[in-house]
């Protein structure tokens, strides 16, 4: 995984990641800055998770903003 690969829109897509992972805080987002492996990281913790649950959430994440916004990169 790309640990970068969300960062360039990251603060239009911020408040879509809180709606869909109430239990990370405003600091949590503001740390990850899109970091991918980050923000997987503070899922498992959050959520206790495993690691490919995880990995996979954010992956599945950036598909569906990929459908929302076609020029996201």
């Amino acid at each position: 995984m790309n640990k970068d690969i969300i960062s360039g829109k990251w603060s239009q897509l911020k408040g879509k990641a809180q709606a869909k992972w109430g239990d990370l805080t405003n600091d949590d987002f503001d740390v990850a800055e899109g970091n991918a492996e980050y923000l997987a990281g503070r899922l498992q913790e959050r959520y206790g998770w495993a690691k490919d649950r995880a990995e996979t959430e954010v992956r599945d994440f950036e598909k569906a903003m990929h459908k929302d916004y076609p020029d996201y990169k």
